[in-house]
């Protein structure tokens, strides 16, 4: 949500809730004066047609206050007590909309029935029942358009709601006029039958109440039950399943609380991602739910899963990965049908070797219980860095430099080799250098002549303690 500014310049925020608010605010003054004049004309004239409008407005003037009070409480933001904010009031006042229109329609029933079959009510089609009920009609119009404007801009349920009841008054009040109208001209002609017109168009305002009701109902009843709207979960699972990294959706849940949606997801990744590439899928995922429910709160929640493609190296790093521990220089070699597993593990430095040995043991077990086809594995324990260390930045040393390059002219894959860096760190010689290799040169090739170039080196100066070789392709130009 913006961050009201401190200029005195209203934000998007404030000026959504003034538009809701004002709105409301005049639907409220027009249902009243709109009311009022319907009791005094049906009370003059009897006309049942217009007593039920009367009660039909009354219900507007009760559901117009009801979507004030509840546009005011729903604008609220989220609180401790409320963590979801407050939208559901508007689905609740919704509801309680739809309770009052279904006792309008039970007495308008009850007073038509008595009228046709056992009470029989003279009717006075004045001149002023016709203007209150024309004046109905332009206001009623004038009430939906503009309350439809503002729930279409800001998606409030609670002033669609009162937009579907002014637009339905209309229709009805057209019907009241036109029961009115025949009760005028039976009356001029002496058609005395004519006078069940008025109970008869009191029905078809029922009816047309019984219609708004059932829309609402069927509206608040799904938002108060948190029911996804039609067709956006499977929508929304079809944006994520595009989402590079995402295995599988393996839930997805969509609820709404007035104008703001709420969706909980929980997405299948591969289990050898890092923690850095899960959360920026997680960051994709909600994109994609965005382009959906562009406003919507997202919660994702990410499950490791193996991927179909995996083999016994992923498969291998996956369990190590579920106890965080960090291998690497897999290899697996098949002896006679039988598999063997050599890999480098680093511990924390500051691990004995008895806890370390444990640690490799059970890592080993549950690397034989996921991959059942490997027989044995031998695994080399590594200290994981923990502390800096400190050392002589350089040491010159041209005679060792010049044999470590005639090494180097022995392997006719290196193509050059530069930047050597001879550094004492705690005592002991490091070596470092850049080699240049043909672009085209398979990567496990690669590897091989690094690590044969390696022992080469320690061979020839075994004073060596560490070597680390830089390889780059021909057309590197950083040189």
């Amino acid at each position: 949500m913006p961050i009201p500014t401190t200029t005195g310049e209203a934000t998007p925020v404030d000026s959504m809730r003034a538009e809701k608010r004002a709105v409301a605010q005049n639907s409220v003054f027009a249902a009243a004066a709109i009311t009022a004049l319907k009791v005094l004309v049906g009370i003059s004239t009897g006309s049942l047609g217009i007593l039920s409008e009367a009660a039909h407005s009354l219900l507007d003037l009760v559901a117009a206050v009801i979507t004030l009070v509840s546009v005011r409480v729903s604008d609220k933001p989220a609180d401790a007590d409320h963590q979801y904010g407050h939208g559901k009031v508007e689905n609740f006042s919704a509801f309680l909309e739809t309770g009052l229109l279904l006792l309008t329609c039970i007495w308008i029933l009850y007073e038509a029935g008595k009228r046709l079959f056992y009470h029989h009510v003279e009717i006075e089609p004045s001149v002023m029942a016709f203007v209150v009920m024309f004046s109905s009609i332009a206001v009623d119009w004038w009430r939906s358009r503009a309350l439809k404007r503002i729930a279409v801009k800001y998606d409030s349920q609670a002033l669609e709601a009162d937009a579907l009841h002014f637009s339905t008054d209309v229709w009805s009040s057209l019907v009241v006029v036109i029961g009115l109208t025949v009760v005028a001209l039976g009356r001029k002609y002496g058609i005395t039958w004519v006078q069940a017109a008025d109970p008869i168009s009191a029905l078809f305002v029922a009816a047309f109440t019984l219609y708004v009701s059932s829309r609402l109902a069927r509206q608040t009843i799904d938002a108060l039950l948190d029911a996804a709207p039609a067709g956006v979960r499977n929508q929304i699972v079809e944006e994520v399943e595009g989402v590079p990294g995402v295995l599988e959706v393996e839930g997805a849940r969509i609820r709404r609380a007035g104008n703001r949606f709420f969706a909980d997801l929980t997405v299948g990744l591969s289990r050898n991602v890092t923690f850095q590439r899960a959360e920026q899928v997680v960051l994709d995922v909600t994109a994609a739910v965005h382009r959906v429910l562009p406003d919507a709160d997202v919660i994702v929640h990410s499950s490791p899963r193996a991927s179909k493609g995996e083999n016994i190296f992923d498969r291998v790093r996956g369990v190590a990965t579920r106890y965080n521990y960090n291998v690497h220089d897999v290899s697996v070699q098949d002896l006679r049908g039988r598999l063997h597993v050599e890999q480098h593990l680093e511990l924390d430095e500051k691990l004995t070797l008895k806890q370390a040995h444990d640690a490799v043991t059970e890592l080993e077990g549950e690397i034989r219980k996921e991959v059942p086809e490997i027989k044995t594995i031998l695994t080399h324990i590594e200290s994981e860095p923990a502390t800096i260390e400190t050392g002589e930045a350089s040491v010159r040393d041209a005679a060792l430099v010049a044999r470590l390059k005639r090494i180097a002219k022995e392997f006719r894959e290196v193509l050059d080799m530069h930047e050597i860096e001879l550094k004492m760190v705690r005592g002991r010689l490091y070596v470092s250098c850049h080699c240049t290799m043909a672009d085209d040169l398979p990567l496990t090739r690669v590897h091989d002549i690094s690590t044969e170039l390696e022992i080469r080196f320690k061979q020839e100066a075994p004073e060596l303690f560490k070597v680390l070789i830089h390889t780059e392709p021909e057309t590197d130009d950083r040189r």
